[in-house]
């Protein structure tokens, strides 16, 4: 069974310990295709932070799959395409080119989008948007493909 980890990424919903609508979202569609979510939750938007969790999981070979929801923005406290960048062995640019390209269909605010994708060991990680719709929207748009590199990197 394929594993996967989600993680919004909020300082203000990490230190309130709320839920995050995006990460549940993911968690649901994961679930339905066939793969067992081992962790969820929120990361404050710390780029160290971030990447250190994303070094654990993958170093540890704990998850095939993490995803990340949100700070992918242009602001200073969005780090999410950095925390993957610095993390990841080998970088997949065509994952959030084609996501940006998907969501410039609805609004010209994609452009704006700061996404990354990558492999660190074993581990495909990929940066998404914060809201639930967009990211459940962006990750049934590449569900098959995300699948098909999970299946071969855990050869």
């Amino acid at each position: 069974m394929m594993r996967a980890a989600i993680f919004a990424i909020d300082t203000g919903a990490y230190k309130a310990k709320a839920e995050s609508a995006a990460a549940t979202a993911l968690k649901r569609l994961l679930e339905q295709a066939g793969f067992e979510v081992k962790a969820a939750g929120i990361l404050p938007q710390e780029k160290e932070v971030v990447g250190s969790v994303i070094k654990q999981l993958a170093d540890a070979e704990s998850v095939e799959l993490i995803l990340t929801a949100g700070a992918i923005g242009y602001q200073d406290e969005d780090c999410a395409a950095e925390a993957v960048t610095d993390a990841a062995e080998r970088l997949l640019p065509g994952i959030p080119e084609a996501l940006r390209a998907y969501n410039l269909r609805y609004s010209k605010k994609a452009i704006l989008e700061s996404m990354a994708a990558g492999i660190r060991n074993k581990t495909l990680v990929i940066n998404l948007p914060e809201s639930a719709k967009t990211a459940k929207e962006d990750m049934e748009y590449i569900l098959p493909e995300v699948v098909q590199v999970v299946e071969n990197i855990s050869l």
